[in-house]
């Protein structure tokens, strides 16, 4: 699969769990990627699937998250 491929994978992932409600809550980086940990807010605690982690391998697909999460912050 192409580096663009995989992105566009990656980022259709990340883009259906914030579709469905999910927060990005917090990220780890490292040599293997980026692991990034969804969760639905509280009004949701009935949900059985309150939390979620993605692996993200592409570095396209760490900055698309990444100013997700810049373009959240400057709208609180």
């Amino acid at each position: 699969m192409s580096a663009y491929a995989e992105f566009i994978e990656e980022k259709k992932k990340i883009d259906e769990l914030l579709a469905k409600g999910y927060e990005i809550t917090n990220v780890n980086e490292n040599l293997s990627g980026a692991f990034v940990e969804f969760q639905l807010p509280n009004d949701a605690l009935d949900h059985p699937e309150k939390s979620k982690e993605l692996h993200i391998l592409t570095a396209d697909a760490r900055k698309y998250f990444s100013n997700l999460i810049l373009a959240k912050q400057r709208h609180l």
